[in-house]
């Protein structure tokens, strides 16, 4: 997420990438195999043993919950996502 705006523009987010400390309420940058690498911002609502529940915090439903893997950069299926 570095660089990504104008010259000494920092990412207005804060990200946790590390797996071992997912907890709720936490910003992550997920991916969607079937869109590219390209990175979404999500909040964890839940975390379990091999994953976590995402909130891609769409005001058009607010009660979306995504699953995605435990990893630094959770990855969210497409028919979870899309």
């Amino acid at each position: 997420m570095e660089n990504m705006g104008q010259s000494g523009e920092s990412c207005p987010f804060e990200f946790n990438f590390n797996p071992e400390t997912f907890k709720p309420g936490d910003t992550v940058s997920y991916r969607v195999p079937e869109l590219g690498d390209f990175p979404f911002v999500g909040t964890i609502l839940a975390v379990y043993g091999d994953y976590i529940e995402i909130s891609p915090n769409d005001p058009k439903e607010p009660d979306k919950r995504m699953r995605g893997s435990r990893e630094s950069r959770p990855v969210v299926p497409g028919s979870e996502a899309l």
